[in-house]
């Protein structure tokens, strides 16, 4: 069986990322962090920066990308990055953005600059009917004219997008009823099968209502074993609070610290139950010692992860380095 007899151990980086921040203008259905205008409007710091950085090094990652959130919405900060990762030879991929700090052209032009001086040659731009429920697709298409006046590569997340987009006024944000109402009502469920979305985070609301739910136990049945998934470093993430998360489990952490050895299960008791016995290792650890029990039906095992763990730390106000940041499980 996975991972009965191992520990969990993060000894190699290979791609990834710094999340600046968790605050952002969107509150987009799909997104994995839950990020929104409901957060602090925390930033990253120079140290920690800094310290992230050298980690994701050491490690032998020396290629990343800059997310959030919405990493522009603090544009000295987002500078201090870019320029620290220079000056530590770390390289930068792309910085995400959403558009929404889009105001002029003139400022744009000023902004790009100042960043391509800094080592940055491409942002990755949100295209997606799920941002355009708070960002007017105006603001996207002014930033790729922008973009190309610059000499600024981008990356459009996505382009088959696009045109359905522009369908709309694009003057004007648009939820996704009307998209269900122009492209047809099974336009959300058919939206996995056409781009990358992690079912995580703030997903497992919106496509809770779009995928066939199961019961816990079959869940727990069809998931035995533990969860591979925690060590793969293809696409890793280090945040503003020197947060490590795990195989793109939002609301998991490791401390920054604490990679590159292995994690004893006193310091870590739910992720290491999650390695070693998956889903139903986590379940039984919460149901015997918080008494938790399912309240409802689920999309697959992430979504019974994740409701065992917003219960650990709402209603049972447990506190751990693992189940971070607090802040995930209330914005949700």
């Amino acid at each position: 069986m996975f991972g009965l007899h191992r520990k969990l151990a993060i000894t190699h980086l290979a791609s990834g990322g710094l999340i600046t921040n968790y605050y952002c203008t969107s509150q987009c259905g799909h997104c994995l962090y839950g990020c929104g205008p409901r957060w602090e409007k925390e930033y990253i710091d120079e140290e920690t920066a800094e310290k992230n950085l050298v980690a994701m090094k050491s490690l032998g990652c020396r290629r990343i990308h800059v997310g959030g959130g919405e990493p522009f919405l603090n544009l000295d900060g987002l500078k201090m990055v870019c320029g620290m990762a220079k000056r530590l030879g770390v390289n930068i991929d792309y910085v995400e953005t959403n558009a929404s700090w889009y105001r002029d052209e003139t400022t744009v032009l000023d902004i790009l600059s100042s960043l391509q001086k800094l080592g940055v040659s491409t942002l990755l731009v949100s295209i997606s009917p799920f941002h355009n429920a708070y960002i007017p697709f105006k603001k996207v298409k002014d930033l790729l004219s922008a973009c190309d006046k610059a000499g600024m590569r981008v990356l459009p997340w996505i382009w088959d997008f696009y045109r359905e987009i522009d369908a709309f006024d694009d003057r004007q944000t648009h939820p996704m009823s009307e998209y269900q109402k122009i492209y047809g009502e099974d336009y959300l469920r058919k939206l996995p099968g056409r781009y990358w979305i992690q079912l995580g985070g703030r997903a497992l609301q919106t496509f809770g209502k779009a995928f066939k739910n199961k019961g816990h136990l079959t869940i727990r049945l069809t998931h035995k074993g533990g969860c591979p998934e925690l060590e793969d470093v293809g696409h890793f993430h280090l945040d503003l609070f020197g947060n490590y998360i795990p195989g793109l489990c939002s609301g998991l952490s490791i401390r920054r610290e604490d990679l590159g050895r292995a994690l004893d299960k006193e310091s870590y008791p739910f992720l290491s139950a999650l390695f070693t016995s998956g889903i139903d290792g986590l379940f039984a650890l919460a149901a015997t010692r918080f008494g938790f029990q399912p309240s409802r039906r689920y999309i697959g095992k992430c979504d019974l992860c994740f409701d065992i763990r917003r219960f650990l730390v709402v209603e049972k106000e447990v506190r751990s380095t693992e189940l971070q940041p607090v802040a995930f499980y209330y914005n949700m």
